[in-house]
């Protein structure tokens, strides 16, 4: 596979200068995830490097997507008079994603323990914390599904956007700020959900059709969560504390403009991808929600990432990703019928975002690794023995 160099030269000297600076003030990652991490890490060999704890995390989730994949390609498997997903599977999907939480928070700190910090470790941690976020929501999406007491492929569509924007916020603010404010919805997310995979297990998916209260039925509890910890906790916290910078004058970014720039492309991305679910002639979200979100998500995730590489090199935001022009075309097509097979379509639009966006990954690594003369998977040095 030829590499394409995407990360600039001005950009590489940006990462030079590179200085982690973050803030975590979520009481449960304080006083319980950071301490049980601590101890975790102890029991890490010296010779692990952080990036191949961070990438084995990420896999995980790959997993979990996969395999429910396997059991429930179109989310019905949840609904009434379907074959449920076997109860082993909702066990190992708690146990893999508690572990790719736990693996996430232990990788920074065998870095700090191995003195191997860089900024490769950092972009390629929250790059792959884009990505999986497609993956963690749609094996939510199968507790419930999208029968009668689940949540409908549309809404769910939606609820994948809040959150995306979710994830992006904390960049955003780290664009304006040059701090990196950690949200305190993922660990209550993760760790909620680790759990509710192993009740499921044990009480059976037909325990969610039930009312919490009234006739308010989990899935409304979800889809409620979600949304509001979004727009009443994450978004303003996240104005909060970019309009604390603007009073204090420390932002990286005066004009309006400039500050606002990194949501044009995934501004760009939800119009395109709801066009395309709103005009479809086949309803192609109906047919295909899982191949339509994996789209989505990684088109997200390769627009995320070259702003986390201008974030950290403290370089311009590009306006527009050029991943995005050729999305158009495949919109176009699909709305107008010019290509009538929209399912393969999907499909052959989503083969090409994700091997664009892995030959994007793996270029960026290669590039960062050479420029700072490390391997990327291994503590040892370029040329030693």
């Amino acid at each position: 596979m030829a590499l394409y160099e995407y990360v600039t030269q001005e950009q590489l000297a940006g990462f030079d200068k590179y200085k982690y600076s973050a803030v975590d003030s979520n009481p449960l990652s304080i006083y319980v995830m950071h301490p049980f991490w601590n101890f975790v890490v102890k029991f890490l060999p010296t010779w692990l490097a952080p990036n191949l704890i961070t990438f084995t995390g990420f896999m995980f989730l790959v997993l979990n997507f996969l395999m429910l994949a396997f059991y429930d390609f179109d989310f019905n498997a949840s609904s009434a008079g379907h074959q449920h997903v076997p109860s082993w599977v909702w066990v190992a999907a708690g146990i893999f994603n508690f572990l790719a939480y736990t693996l996430d928070g232990v990788d920074g700190k065998q870095a700090r323990r191995t003195n191997s910090s860089t900024p490769l470790g950092e972009l390629f941690d929250h790059g792959l914390d884009s990505w999986a976020c497609v993956f963690f929501v749609a094996t939510v999406y199968s507790i419930f599904g999208r029968g009668e007491s689940g949540v409908g492929v549309v809404t769910l569509y939606y609820i994948l956007w809040v959150v995306l924007f979710s994830f992006i916020l904390s960049h955003w603010e780290k664009y304006n700020t040059g701090i990196l404010f950690l949200p305190w919805g993922y660990d209550i997310s993760q760790v909620t959900i680790s759990l509710v995979y192993l009740v499921t297990a044990a009480v059976g998916v037909e325990t969610w059709y039930q009312p919490v209260i009234f006739h308010l039925l989990y899935r409304d509890l979800f889809t409620f969560m979600i949304i509001a910890c979004s727009f009443t906790v994450t978004l303003p916290m996240s104005l909060y504390n970019v309009l604390k910078g603007y009073r204090n004058n420390t932002l990286k970014h005066s004009s309006l403009y400039e500050g606002l720039l990194p949501f044009l492309s995934p501004f760009l991305l939800f119009v395109l991808s709801t066009i395309w679910v709103i005009y479809s002639p086949s309803n192609i979200l109906e047919l295909q929600p899982r191949i339509f979100y994996l789209m989505v998500g990684t088109a997200f995730a390769n627009v995320t990432c070259k702003l986390i590489v201008c974030q950290m090199s403290n370089t311009r935001c590009q306006p527009l990703s050029i991943l995005l022009l050729p999305m158009t075309a495949v919109v176009v097509l699909a709305i107008t019928r010019v290509f009538t097979n929209e399912t393969l379509l999907l499909y052959l639009w989503t083969a090409a975002v994700v091997l664009a966006h892995i030959h994007y990954g793996v270029s960026v690594v290669k590039q960062l690794s050479n420029h700072f003369s490390i391997f990327a998977f291994s503590l040892k040095k370029p040329n030693s023995d």
